[in-house]
C-alpha cells in the first residue's frame, strides 16, 4: 500500500501534469471506485478546473473550482497516469478525467480497492476518513508531549498502534518496521509501557525516516509508481522490511518475521527490546 511518502510523491508529480486543466468529461468504467453519488460525480465535474492538489496522510485532495474537492485514497495499488483521450484503455483503468486540451487523467487499480469521494472543500474531516486520523509526522502538532500522552492511553502493542493511524497518520507496514528497528523497540512492546526517552527517540526517527523517504520519492517493493511511471528509491535504504532471514546490519543476528495485526512484521530479536 502506498504510504505517506509515496502519496506525497504522487502529489508532487501529478501537480505539473494536471494543474490548470479543465475537466471536459468524466467516465466511470468501474463506478464502485467512487463512494459518493455517481451521477453527481459525473455531472458536476465537467467545467471545473484543477487548481491544486493537497494531501493529508495517505489521502490526495484534488482541489477544483466551484469549492469542490476529490478525496482520493489509493489503497493497495491505485495509481494515476496522464495520457491522451484516444489512448487504448488498460484493463485496470477504472476512472477517466478527460480534459479540454485532449489529454486525460486515468486512475488505474489492479485490485479495485481505491476510493474517491466528491466533497465540498473544507469539509474533508467531517465527510471522509480523514476525520479519524491523528497528526502527520513532521507537523507542528506531532510533539513529544502529544506522542507520549497518546501512547500512554493505548492498550495495544506499538506496531498495531502505529498502524491504526489514530495517533500518527501516514505510516504503513514498511515504515513502522523501519522506525521500530532504528529505535530498538520490539514490535510487540506494549505502547503504554515504552519509556519517555524511547518515545521521544521514536518520534524523531519517525520524522527523520519519513522525510528521507519523501526526499527519495518513496519506496517501491511491489507495484508503486509515481504519476510519471517512475519507481521510488527508498527501498535501497530498508534495513529490516523485506529482509527476513538475513543478518541484522548492526549485530548480525538473523532477522525474524512474525505476524502482528495481520501484517508481516520483520525485526531483530537481539537489538529490539520488548517493553511489557
Amino acid at each position: 500500500m502506498p504510504e505517506m511518502p509515496e502519496v506525497e510523491t504522487v502529489r508532487r508529480t501529478l501537480i505539473p501534469l494536471v494543474k490548470g486543466k479543465t475537466i471536459k468529461k468524466v467516465t466511470l468504467w468501474f463506478p464502485k471506485i467512487v463512494s459518493t453519488d455517481h451521477d453527481k460525480f459525473i455531472n458536476e465535474l465537467p467545467g471545473k478546473k484543477i487548481i491544486d492538489i493537497d494531501r493529508y496522510a495517505k489521502f490526495l485532495l484534488i482541489r477544483l473550482t466551484g469549492n469542490l474537492t476529490i478525496v482520493s485514497h489509493l489503497r493497495m495499488e491505485g495509481k494515476y497516469h496522464l495520457t491522451s483521450v484516444n489512448a487504448p484503455k488498460d484493463k485496470h483503468d477504472h476512472v477517466q478525467f478527460e480534459f479540454t486540451d485532449g489529454t486525460a487523467l486515468r486512475y488505474n487499480d489492479v485490485r479495485k480497492f481505491g476510493r474517491m469521494q466528491l466533497v465540498l472543500t473544507g469539509t474533508e474531516r467531517m465527510t471522509t476518513g480523514i476525520g479519524k486520523l491523528g497528526y502527520e509526522p513532521n507537523s507542528a502538532e506531532f510533539t513529544d508531549d502529544y506522542f507520549i500522552d497518546s501512547l500512554k492511553r493505548k492498550k495495544k502493542n506499538i506496531k498495531s498502534t502505529l498502524l491504526d493511524q489514530t495517533i500518527v497518520a501516514g505510516l504503513g507496514n514498511i515504515y513502522v518496521d523501519e522506525v521500530l528497528w532504528r529505535t530498538k523497540i520490539h514490535p510487540l512492546s506494549a505502547a503504554s509501557k515504552i519509556s519517555r526517552k524511547k518515545v521521544i527517540e521514536l518520534r524523531k526517527n519517525i520524522n527523520d525516516i519519513i522525510s528521507l523517504a519523501i526526499k527519495m520519492h518513496g519506496t517501491t517493493v511491489h507495484t508503486y509508481l509515481d504519476a510519471n511511471g517512475h519507481s521510488g528509491g527508498f527501498q535501497k535504504e530498508l534495513k529490516v522490511y523485506g529482509h527476513a532471514g538475513e543478518p541484522c546490519v548492526v549485530c548480525g543476528t538473523t532477522l525474524k518475521k512474525i505476524k502482528v495485526a495481520g501484517r508481516g512484521t520483520t525485526f531483530c530479536p537481539h537489538c529490539q527490546v520488548i517493553y511489557k
